[in-house]
């Protein structure tokens, strides 16, 4: 028994440079125009039997736009960053440098008050570990970059560390396939998707 799990990073909803953590923003300009020119590349996603999206409005607006009609996942939030919640990285290292290189240096760090690093890994890694397991049956999820990351680490079973080393940028996917606590990573030709 698997599951096949394809996930969508949201368009983005501010420039990388005005990236707030947290940030509940809709899509900017910007993030509907990607939209627009990879919505037919995605189109496939939409057979998928599960649609889900992480709560935030751009996650849920990404979706729409796909036309996928998701369902809000709280386990997909981005992570809870505490009193940092609405500051960019330049904004906190601002007010709390100690805390911020703590963070960025221990994933068992919860400077800010909000979740470590291996606390957001393991919400969304338990989120995906109790996808049904139906063989062959596929989930589409939309969700902010961080918990494509989240993901992706936990079902590689890398160190926490190595979440720093994944860019993963809007509207990109990546699929897993397996069940609960053994994933793969597909890579798949544009033509193959799902």
């Amino acid at each position: 028994m698997h599951v096949r799990v394809t996930l969508v990073a949201a368009a983005r909803s501010s420039s990388l440079l005005a990236e707030r953590f947290d940030d509940d923003r809709p899509l900017d300009q910007a993030g509907w125009g990607e939209v627009q020119r990879v919505a037919h590349m995605l189109v496939p996603l939409a057979v998928a039997e599960l649609r889900y999206c992480s709560p935030t409005p751009r996650s849920r607006a990404t979706g729409d736009a796909l036309g996928l009609a998701p369902l809000a996942q709280p386990a997909l939030r981005d992570c809870d960053m505490g009193r940092w919640r609405g500051l960019t990285l330049g904004e906190a290292m601002a007010r709390e440098p100690e805390a911020v290189d703590a963070w960025l240096a221990d994933p068992y760090s919860a400077a800010h008050g909000g979740e470590s690093l291996v606390e957001f890994i393991q919400r969304v890694g338990g989120w995906l570990d109790t996808r049904p397991a139906d063989d062959g049956g596929r989930i589409v999820a939309v969700a902010e970059p961080a918990v494509v990351r989240a993901a992706l680490v936990y079902s590689l079973k890398a160190h926490p560390s190595a979440y720093w080393n994944l860019d993963v940028r809007p509207l990109s996917t990546a699929t897993l396939t397996g069940r609960a606590g053994r994933w793969n990573l597909r890579f798949e030709a544009q033509s193959e998707r799902l």
